[in-house]
């Protein structure tokens, strides 16, 4: 069951995915997320991240950063959130949905939460504040910039002409679900 907040909303977001309509932005599931983050340093489950799930003012889901206790790379606060989010709603998307991260999210949330479809991101630290404090991420959004040859991790294709077949079946398909 989430927790309904009647608080009047403080933040508008203008979002030009939306139509430049004013997204309403709420502190009391920000301060959660930070709350989240905070408890998972102390408890010693993860690093200083945490976010929350919003659909119609109501927290659907949360997460928190699970890298280290879970051994799991992919396991950032908004991905864990977004997963439990989509479970609850038994959906795939999260059309309707507002997500409270407690910091900006890095190149890899940031493609999950477009992924999910959600309407809005709101956060709390920065970027440079997480740099600060030894989550600097600037290096993925440079190395995406490089053309494949000159990335840090050799990346080169290999049987694309077999690759291919997997979407050609995709294609090929009148019963698939779009996404």
């Amino acid at each position: 069951m989430g927790i309904r907040v009647k608080y009047p909303p403080h933040w508008r977001l203008f979002a030009a995915g939306n139509g430049g309509q004013a997204i309403e932005g709420n502190p009391i599931f920000m301060q959660r997320a930070i709350a989240l983050a905070t408890e998972n340093v102390l408890s010693g489950a993860g690093g200083p991240f945490g976010a929350v799930v919003v659909r119609a003012g109501e927290i659907i889901a949360t997460g928190v950063n699970l890298v280290t206790s879970t051994n799991d790379p992919t396991a950032h606060a908004e991905v864990v959130a977004i997963r439990a989010a989509c479970k609850a709603l038994g959906a795939f998307q999260l059309k309707g949905c507002v997500v409270y991260t407690s910091c900006e999210p890095c190149p890899m949330c940031l493609a999950a939460l477009y992924w999910s479809r959600c309407d809005a991101i709101f956060y709390g630290n920065s970027a440079a504040d997480a740099a600060a404090a030894g989550f600097d991420d600037s290096f993925l959004y440079e190395e995406v910039k490089r053309p494949l040859d000159q990335r840090r991790i050799p990346t080169k294709r290999l049987l694309g002409d077999e690759a291919i077949e997997s979407f050609n079946t995709w294609r090929a398909r009148t019963d698939k679900i779009e996404y």
